[in-house]
């Protein structure tokens, strides 16, 4: 009972210095729900500020969706974020209630942004992004904290004192479990705080996946130090330290870094639009200056063509070389719709030809 005791005042003082939210919604409660949803603060219900936010979301749900943190400074990313209202399927607004650190009543409103999952699909796919499948693991959190009065394992009782590293992992795309807590499993926290994984691994051996992300948060010099391991079938993947002032932060780490150990593991990189490199393409229908300009700056602004050059015109059209972040059919994808260039029957072992609307 003294333990338990203990592990929610943990759990009290990680949140303490934030506001405490509660939930307040008009009819059904709105909420993100899956690879391809994602919610963002917003400033209001305006257009402009909808418009950025539907950006934010689905760099986001690109971030999910591939395991990448970093998916949204990819190659060719950039321009389609600028154009995310075209992959949205539906979106709702959440008003959220909560108290300031003053007392005072505060008010957020956060947009909650379902979309279009073959569009995302086919976007990631012309755009070369790694792909991490579904259905993903859910790996069991063995996370130890010692606040000053000697390490405890964080089960699924005292949940909330782990709820930055649980929300961090569904934000980057999967889920962790936490372990019952039961007498046998608090034995494993001597464990947990020497590193000993093939020890963790054995406590958590009625838990699957066999896939278990060990951590222990103690105090440091800056705030808070967390040490951690990602283990998946008894093997070592990743070994890393997250450190910082807030304790929450340091703990969202874990599941950081996890999500990194997952996606070099799991996430492929699709082929179905081709591979990267330079292609030749010629273009027809180019009758004037106007026409070339108005092409070139098409082709400049797709997401999938790094660089272009004009190699040769003639009669029947003006070919370049087009420097595709994924190959010709992810061009060809990309330019559908548009009405802008129309594909036209090409002889084999030609280049591909559009003409130009």
């Amino acid at each position: 009972m003294v333990r338990a005791i203990r592990v929610l005042l943990v759990a009290t003082l990680l949140l303490a210095s934030s506001a405490a939210w509660a939930q307040r919604v008009e009819g059904d409660r709105a909420k993100a729900e899956g690879v391809y949803a994602a919610e963002v603060p917003v400033n209001g219900q305006g257009e402009a500020e909808r418009n950025a936010g539907f950006a934010r979301a689905l760099a986001q749900v690109l971030g999910k969706l591939s395991g990448d943190r970093g998916a949204a400074a990819r190659p060719g990313v950039g321009q389609e974020l600028r154009r995310a209202k075209d992959y949205v399927a539906g979106y709702d607004y959440r008003q959220d209630e909560g108290v300031g650190p003053t007392g005072a009543p505060s008010y957020r409103t956060t947009l909650v942004v379902n979309f279009d999952q073959s569009q995302v699909d086919s976007l990631a796919s012309v755009l070369g992004l790694p792909v991490w499948p579904t259905p993903r693991p859910k790996p069991v959190l063995w996370l130890a904290i010692d606040d000053g009065s000697g390490p405890r394992l964080v089960g699924l009782a005292q949940a909330n004192a782990a709820r930055s590293t649980l929300n961090r992992a569904i934000e980057r795309g999967y889920r962790l479990g936490l372990p019952t807590g039961n007498a046998a499993e608090q034995a494993a926290v001597g464990a947990i705080w020497r590193g000993d994984s093939a020890a963790v691994a054995r406590a958590s051996a009625r838990y699957s996946p066999p896939m278990q992300l060990i951590g222990k948060l103690y105090r440091s010099k800056a705030g808070w130090k967390a040490d951690w391991i990602f283990v998946d079938g008894g093997k070592v993947l990743s070994t890393w330290t997250s450190e910082e002032a807030d304790a929450r932060r340091a703990m969202a780490g874990g599941a950081d870094g996890a999500a990194d150990a997952l996606m070099r593991r799991y996430a492929k990189r699709g082929t179905a639009a081709g591979p990267p490199g330079n292609y030749r393409v010629t273009f027809t229908g180019i009758t004037s200056s106007d026409d070339f300009i108005r092409l070139s700056g098409y082709l400049q602004r797709l997401a999938v063509v790094r660089r272009i050059t004009p190699v040769r015109a003639s009669p029947s059209g003006v070919e370049f070389e087009l420097e595709l972040i994924s190959g010709l059919q992810g061009f060809k994808r990309m330019t559908e719709g548009d009405d802008v260039l129309e594909a036209q029957e090409g002889l084999e072992g030609q280049p591909p030809v559009y003409r130009l609307r």
